[in-house]
């Protein structure tokens, strides 16, 4: 779409330019990458469409596959050293220091998952990266 006076896309004329790292921060909060003011996420992991604060659009905006390769670097490469680490084996049974840390680690990557789709989310708008409509 062009504003027609001077020729140039709308979204450009209108877009502000975010520093990449203010971005990155909103995102991992899980606010509008532009603003910050509203949030990025409609429920668990489904992003809004656009920001009713600023209009910027994150509904073309795909994350899919990049949230859970970041979840499962953090977790998998940085918190899983520590399982081999410390020992529950003085404290409890085998199989019930098993189950502590599957349910930690679950429940690190359910936390980590929706942080690390909004800093991927914001990280593309920010660069608009290829396919990606930005407001």
């Amino acid at each position: 779409m062009e504003s027609g006076i001077l020729a140039v896309p709308l979204q450009t004329a209108m877009k502000t330019e975010i520093p990449l790292g203010l971005a990155a921060r909103r995102g991992l909060l899980g606010l509008c990458p532009s603003c910050g003011k509203t949030k990025l996420f409609a429920s668990y992991l489904k992003q809004v469409e656009a920001c009713p604060n600023c209009g910027a659009h994150f509904g073309r905006i795909r994350a899919d596959d990049a949230a859970p390769w970041g979840t499962i670097i953090v977790v998998g490469h940085i918190f899983m050293p520590l399982m081999f680490f410390i020992s529950l084996d003085a404290f409890m049974p085998f199989w019930a220091g098993v189950t502590v840390w599957a349910a930690l680690f679950a429940g690190l990557s359910l936390v980590l998952l929706p942080r690390s789709k909004g800093l991927f989310i914001a990280l593309l708008w920010s660069t608009r990266a290829p396919g990606v409509n930005n407001g």
